[in-house]
């Protein structure tokens, strides 16, 4: 498992590098709060957020799927399936969890009320990919877990959705410019900037769609799926409509929102 996560961490941080790069190379929009402020109250949230789970959580993903793998459990152990297809289907069905965890975290208030401070950042780049109350995380590691252990997701399979979710991620909240043939190619397959981009509007209209964090059939076969924000992308406001001061988004204020939170 050490090896795994070594290789999790190195990959992020590639990701990560080559996303803030492309950013400052090609910008998508202008940002309208101090990025320093900004990326330090992320990462904080992000530190906060893997104490959180690594203290409280009772297994990792890929422990969770070992535990499946050597006891027999999960609908994908029952059938005779060859390891690649295991592999696969591991990574589609958790991509498919993902979505509808992430739309009920919008859709129940009280899950909301700790999504709500992802929401709350007022620009978008790689940095916002880590925006996430501890809460919110811990709670996520949960739904994964149980989902791993139901499937009986394969450790190959749950490493290899981890790394996708997580470059994914650091791409598609990035302020990366992509020319629109080339947007709309990707789009086909997989989360854009531009895609996701409209889920953080405040416009509730559109910040209630969009929800796919990979794979793009999820929101269109759903009903989800929202092509452009009424706003043209260069000009849309981003962030919650109630919250547009960047000094009072600290890590304090971050930290009790859920508490404070009135919709």
């Amino acid at each position: 498992m050490t090896g795994a996560l070594a290789l999790r961490l190195a990959i992020f941080a590639a990701a990560l590098g080559a996303c803030a790069l492309a950013e400052r190379a090609r910008p998508r929009r202008k940002t309208t709060a101090p990025s320093g402020q900004r990326w330090l109250v992320n990462i904080e949230l992000m530190l906060l957020g893997a104490l959180a789970v690594r203290l409280l959580s009772p297994l990792s993903a890929l422990e969770a799927a070992a535990h499946a793998s050597s006891a027999g459990w999960g609908l994908l152990n029952a059938l005779p399936l060859s390891p690649s297809v295991k592999t696969a289907l591991s990574v589609l069905v958790l991509d498919m969890v993902v979505y509808w965890q992430h739309r009920a975290f919008h859709e129940i208030p009280m899950l909301w009320r700790l999504h709500a401070v992802h929401h709350t950042d007022l620009d978008l780049d790689a940095g916002s990919s880590v925006r996430f109350h501890p809460v919110e995380l811990l709670v996520s590691m949960m739904i994964k877990i149980a989902a791993i252990l139901a499937l009986g997701a394969s450790v190959q399979g749950v490493l290899l959705f981890e790394i996708i979710l997580s470059t994914a991620a650091l791409f598609h909240h990035s302020n990366i410019f992509l020319p629109a043939p080339v947007d709309g190619l990707l789009r086909l397959l997989t989360v854009t900037p531009d895609m996701h981009r409209v889920h953080h509007s405040p416009q509730p209209r559109e910040t209630n769609s969009n929800y796919s964090f990979n794979l793009t059939c999820w929101d269109r076969l759903f009903g989800t799926y929202r092509d452009q924000p009424r706003e043209p992308h260069e000009r849309m406001p981003l962030g919650l409509a109630d919250h547009r001061e960047a000094a009072s988004l600290n890590i304090g204020f971050l930290l009790t929102y859920p508490l404070r939170f009135k919709r």
